[in-house]
């Protein structure tokens, strides 16, 4: 059994297995605080879900405004699920990734991530309504926050913090459809 990440003799946080675990508090949006800082919970990593909870979890979290939360939820089904479903979940990682650099003022890589993810998830064998997520919702989701992100961002690359803002909560996406807890897009 693993227990809490501890610092290395080097000062980096390692967990029993010698393997990286930042043990730094984070905020909503995944930032690391300084250590000592209270933080919002994090998720546990290395969690094996069936896909109808990892949808649940990932959904709740993105209605709370907690994107990269989201994106570690979907980051294990990537790293446990079927082979033939790695880029499902994959993709899904890289659209909540990208909301939380929109959501960090990133908005070049933000662009980027959604566009990433949407054609990743656009282009796969899985069926019309894997586990009932709203596959082409979440394309249109995706493509129409990048187009509105890359229409907003100042000249030039942006890095985080350096552009506008997109509130995550808001500009959630709804992983089932429309209705409000089940699907397609927001914002």
């Amino acid at each position: 059994m693993s227990t809490a990440p501890r610092p290395d003799d080097r000062g980096r946080d390692r967990d029993d297995e010698g393997r990286a675990r930042n043990a730094r508090p984070r905020d909503g949006l995944g930032r690391p605080l300084p250590y000592g800082t209270e933080g919002v919970e994090r998720q546990p990593e290395g969690v094996t879900r069936t896909p109808e909870e990892t949808v649940a979890q990932a959904q709740a979290l993105l209605d709370a405004g907690r994107p990269f939360h989201a994106h570690e939820v979907f980051e294990d089904a990537w790293k446990s699920g079927p082979d033939g479903e790695r880029d499902l979940w994959k993709g899904l990682a890289q659209l909540a990734v990208g909301l939380t650099h929109s959501a960090r003022g990133n908005v070049t890589g933000g662009a980027r991530l959604l566009l990433r993810g949407a054609g990743a998830i656009g282009t796969g064998q899985w069926g019309e309504r894997p586990y009932g997520i709203d596959v082409d919702g979440l394309v249109v989701w995706a493509r129409q926050l990048a187009e509105t992100l890359e229409a907003e961002s100042l000249e030039g690359e942006s890095v985080e913090g350096d552009g506008p803002t997109v509130d995550a909560a808001e500009h959630a996406p709804r992983l089932r459809g429309a209705g409000r807890g089940d699907g397609g897009g927001r914002g």
